[in-house]
């Protein structure tokens, strides 16, 4: 296995770690034949029967089952490939965009142009590059984005390393105490103000034969269930721990929450949609792209965090013109599980957004550089 990348001319596309191999063994398994699969690729029959003896060749094993009349499908070996490759790409997709964003950058830049540039550090969410492309398209704005989870994204924007910081909280009291134990101690009224972004629903993704049978955390825990849970310090993560305290579930009920999480709402869904989880939790985008059943549980407030000095800058008010605007209400009413938040675009102050907030804790120290 070798890996590399290309610096070309042109749009960038987002599938930066594609592979012919797995390109072709795809289309096999959607196509259900050499010649759908072929059509499916844009080339000929020939084309595809030799591409795939010559990588039977090269791997040393069989990677298609076909006779005269039936559906062609890849043999184990070849789904246990291309699986595998999912999952890695999951994972990795994030740091390949931050890599493409962030050379692309350098590559494109032009000094009367660095102001419209916005670096944004976030919880991952799967709205935020359908507005990196929306944002380069209507108003000229490069966002540039790094996800990591909602504390780190806000320990990020303290520090100024980021402009803005993606974070996300549920819209019930479910948003305490652990959400405010590990958020609160991060923001503060006289320095920091939260954007309207949007609303998400996230919730138990799951293979569907077992939509009769799982409603919440207590029945993945009564049916012992393999769990793939979510990185520490993120936004999700906080939620699962949440939702545990409130059906009364201990994690070490659950198989793999200490032992298998990941980083992405992707990445999730492909563990539970390859078989190597049964259950996770994630955004209903996520759930449905790979085929699974979605569950419902919760919706979210997604807020985008910035240094109230920093509100003046041209590309915030940029940002906050395209966040109100219709054009990008109707883009996220066809995500699923997505809606435009209320304030979608508004400065909101950060004890009205986040009840939460407002009340009487402990003093901590908070780092603003």
């Amino acid at each position: 296995m070798q890996f590399r990348y290309a610096v070309e001319p042109g749009a960038a596309h987002r599938n930066a770690a594609a592979n012919p191999l797995f390109e072709l063994l795809t289309a096999v398994l959607e196509g259900g034949s050499i010649r759908r699969a072929a059509e499916g690729l844009g080339k000929s029959y020939r084309y595809v029967w030799g591409a795939l003896r010559k990588w039977e060749k090269t791997l040393g094993q069989p990677l298609v089952i076909w006779a005269q009349g039936q559906r062609a499908r890849p043999t184990q070996f070849a789904e246990r490939l291309l699986w595998a490759e999912h999952r890695a790409r999951s994972r990795m997709q994030p740091h390949l965009d931050a890599l493409q964003s962030d050379l692309s950058e350098i590559l494109a830049e032009v000094p009367h142009e660095r102001n419209q540039m916005l670096s944004l550090r976030a919880s991952h969410d799967m709205a935020l590059p359908v507005l990196q492309r929306h944002l380069a398209e209507s108003a000229g704005l490069r966002l540039q984005i790094d996800f990591q989870g909602s504390a780190d994204a806000l320990r990020s924007l303290n520090e100024r390393k980021c402009l803005v910081a993606g974070f996300h909280v549920p819209c019930s009291n479910l948003a305490t105490p652990i959400f405010s134990k590990a958020l609160k101690p991060l923001l503060n009224a006289k320095h920091h103000t939260l954007i309207g972004c949007s609303v998400r629903s996230q919730g138990l993704m799951m293979r569907r034969e077992l939509a009769a049978r799982v409603r919440g955390l207590a029945d993945v825990s009564r049916l012992n269930l393999r769990f793939v849970n979510r990185q520490a310090g993120s936004g999700t993560r906080m939620l699962i721990d949440s939702l545990l305290n409130r059906d009364a579930v201990s994690p070490d009920e659950l198989i793999g929450y200490q032992a298998h999480y990941e980083t992405s709402h992707v990445a999730v869904a492909l563990c539970i949609a390859s078989g190597v989880a049964d259950v996770g939790v994630g955004v209903k985008a996520a759930a449905l792209e790979f085929g699974l059943h979605f569950q419902p549980l919760v919706q979210e407030s997604y807020f985008l965090a910035c240094l109230t000095e920093n509100l003046s800058r041209p590309a915030v008010g940029a940002l906050r013109s395209v966040l109100a605007s219709v054009s990008w209400a109707a883009i996220l009413a066809n995500l699923p599980g997505y809606q435009a938040s209320p304030a979608a675009g508004s400065v909101l102050a950060l004890d009205d957004a986040l009840p939460w907030h407002a009340r009487r804790a402990k003093r901590s120290k908070m780092l603003v550089t």
